[in-house]
């Protein structure tokens, strides 16, 4: 699947988690987005903090309400990237940290708790250690909007294909409530260039609702990292 074009076709994929690795088999790359329909969810950008980033009030005066919207969506333990659309990213951190896998961690955590679109929490976590590479992806999403059940779907990537990736996202589209993504995450297409994805993924967004951008481009050899960011918000 070409990404972009699945991009320009959905006016509002919410947040989005992209994973794979360059056509070279140099790269492991990851991309997460953010969209807004609010002012205060527009009023974010992103910002570095040590090996990860985090998501920050553009306008502090404007900002009406942090739950849900300012977090970290990204954080390094060792060789292990965590990427999430919200604070499961502290709580992989820490239960990881202690011992627990990927799953264990996600299973003390349910979707979002903003009736009535009850967004999905969707996670990922990349894994490099002597050369190899390795993924997963998780989505805890509601019943078909019914709160009072939770959907726990991981998918591993073990010795992902070069130039392939998977993308998961938390909406089908626009609507009210806004719909549930569902299915497996999907295949798309990995360039060997950091400022080419970055590019090219932020000027897919929607131009209205897009926020911010993160890229991040990790030697699968030597662990060193580039890491690309655009903030709508300057």
């Amino acid at each position: 699947m070409n990404i972009y074009e699945e991009l320009k076709n959905n006016s509002y994929p919410g947040r989005g988690i992209v994973i794979g690795k360059s056509p070279s088999g140099k790269y492991a790359v990851t991309a997460y987005f953010i969209m807004g329909r609010s002012e205060n969810s527009r009023n974010r950008v992103f910002v570095e903090d040590g090996d990860g980033i985090r998501t920050q009030a553009f306008d502090e005066s404007k900002l009406e309400d942090p739950h849900l919207i300012i977090y970290a969506p990204v954080r390094v333990l060792g060789n292990k990237t965590i990427v999430t659309n919200g604070d499961q990213t502290d709580t992989i951190y820490d239960l990881m940290d202690k011992q627990m896998t990927f799953e264990q961690a996600l299973r003390t955590r349910e979707f979002e708790d903003d009736a009535p679109n009850y967004t999905p929490r969707i996670s990922g976590i990349m894994h490099i250690e002597g050369g190899s590479y390795n993924y997963a992806m998780s989505i805890l999403k509601s019943a078909d909007g019914d709160p009072s059940s939770c959907r726990r779907n991981t998918f591993g990537f073990y010795n992902p294909k070069c130039g392939e990736g998977h993308f998961i996202h938390t909406y089908m589209g626009d609507g009210s409530p806004l719909p549930s993504f569902c299915g497996e995450p999907k295949q798309v297409e990995i360039p060997e260039s950091i400022d080419e994805f970055r590019d090219n993924l932020w000027n897919s967004l929607n131009e209205d609702n897009k926020v911010s951008l993160f890229v991040r481009y990790i030697n699968i050899e030597t662990g060193e990292t580039e890491t690309g960011i655009v903030n709508k918000n300057k």
